[in-house]
């Protein structure tokens, strides 16, 4: 319970008694202690309130937040607010309240209150930022997801911009900044700020080029920055510059095939795959209710907890849509009609796909190929199908689908197979030999297989 008024005698003894206790206290004990000595001396005591505040609202005997841990870090921020101004911890205190109370504040659909308290945040560190004259200022990036979450892309491209221009003259470890790059990158795109983020997408490529060369970063993350170079290169019509890119991928691809990788990794390229795979042009779809879309560009553990669950949510019935639209897609006489479903069923597929894959890759690291190979595969069957009741149609998306699946393979360290996609793809799209007849693409394309996709 609080302690909204004075305190007696008795209460501040039972206080430092279990403060005092040589036994284990419990973090509800701690908190109750520390309200009722905030009160005799809050200089001292208001501080470590707000630290077991947010300590006592995850229950780390279960794994996950108390039911009442959206009060507890309300009762933190409102303590940290009225910590002295003078106290040097108060404002790194007051921000990880904040921070913590607004994670909780999205968790409960209070968007609204949650990007304010962000805003709050990012105030604390702009008055940082001129005080110390450190140039990047602390909540931009947690600000800039927030605008993007709620479908503000100019206002979030202007803060990934503000951030990325301070830090990149003080970057000093490029695996950290091909993160950021990748934010600033999908808040460019987002925003329509098309030539802004092909220029920060190739100075992603030559980075991790380097990285590749000089063996301080993976092959396999230098690969999938060239792939989502060429299409976004592609997307905006730049279409001979994304197949040049898409040579350059061949290239690497064919070494990751012949040789592996160089020298063995962490395993933080698939996370690197997962992230830029939303960008192939498997646009979302916000979900029925309107809420928000996660943040492109970066992983799901910096996205609001509400983004997160409804992404996760959207699984089920978008399974149920494949489902229903794939029993209709061959129901019809005529090949237009045939190719329209066939079409509609292949973007609802890719999207169940690119979604299945980004939240079994952040939730199971090594299993996920396992739980998403499936659907990769009917993709890649879905596509072969449209191919044959339409050439002309078909030829692309099976390119896209056949992409998809070989970057997913490399994700799985696949890499032979990986490249047979991959050089398939690459014939469709007229960039090598034609994958029909008797030409070496004639085994890689199997007839159709029946079956549920």
């Amino acid at each position: 319970m609080t302690h909204s008024g004075p305190v007696d005698q008795d209460d501040i003894i039972r206080a430092r008694n279990t403060l005092l206790a040589s036994g284990r206290r419990t973090p509800r004990e701690e908190v109750d202690a520390y309200r009722v000595l905030a009160h005799v001396s809050p200089a001292s005591y208001r501080p470590r309130l707000v630290t077991a505040l947010q300590r006592l609202s995850y229950d780390t005997t279960v794994g996950r937040h108390r039911p009442d841990a959206l009060a507890l870090c309300e009762e933190a921020v409102a303590v940290a607010r009225t910590i002295d101004p003078a106290e040097p911890a108060r404002e790194d205190l007051l921000y990880g309240a904040l921070d913590s109370c607004q994670r909780r504040l999205y968790a409960a659909g209070r968007r609204a209150d949650g990007l304010a308290l962000r805003a709050e945040m990012l105030a604390l560190g702009r008055a940082r930022a001129a005080r110390t004259g450190d140039p990047v200022v602390r909540g931009l990036e947690s600000w800039s997801a927030g605008l993007s979450e709620d479908g503000r892309y100019a206002e979030a491209a202007d803060a990934m911009t503000e951030l990325m221009e301070a830090f990149l003259p003080v970057a000093a470890e490029p695996g950290t900044l091909a993160w950021s790059l990748l934010r600033w990158i999908a808040a460019l795109d987002d925003a329509g700020r098309t030539d802004e983020a092909l220029d920060v997408f190739a100075r992603l490529v030559r980075m991790e080029a380097t990285e590749a060369a000089e063996e301080r970063g993976p092959l396999a993350c230098h690969l999938y920055a060239l792939i989502g170079y060429a299409q976004l290169l592609g997307t905006h019509g730049r279409r001979e510059q994304a197949a040049a890119v898409r040579q350059k991928a061949l290239a690497v691809l064919t070494e990751l095939a012949a040789t592996g990788e160089r020298r063995s990794w962490s395993g933080y390229q698939s996370t690197f795959w997962a992230v830029l795979l939303p960008r192939s042009g498997a646009v979302g779809e916000p979900p029925a209710d309107g809420g928000p879309l996660p943040p492109s560009g970066t992983t799901p553990m910096e996205w609001s907890p509400d983004a997160r669950q409804r992404h996760s949510d959207s699984l089920g019935p978008l399974r149920e849509a494949v489902d229903a639209l794939a029993a209709r897609a061959t129901t019809d006489s005529s090949e237009d009609a045939v190719t329209r479903r066939l079409t509609e069923l292949i973007r609802l597929h890719r999207l169940l796909t690119v979604r299945s894959a980004v939240h079994w890759e952040d939730r199971h690291h090594v299993l996920f190929p396992d739980r998403v190979r499936p659907l990769f595969d009917d993709g890649v069957r879905l596509g072969r199908r449209l191919l044959r009741h339409d050439p002309e149609t078909g030829a692309p998306v099976l390119a896209q689908l056949l992409v998809d699946r070989a970057t997913f393979r490399t994700a799985a360290t696949e890499f032979a197979p990986a490249l047979t996609d991959f050089r398939e793809a690459l014939g469709h799209l007229g960039e090598g030999p034609a994958p029909t007849g008797s030409g070496p693409f004639a085994s890689t394309v199997p007839p159709d297989v029946s079956g549920p996709v």
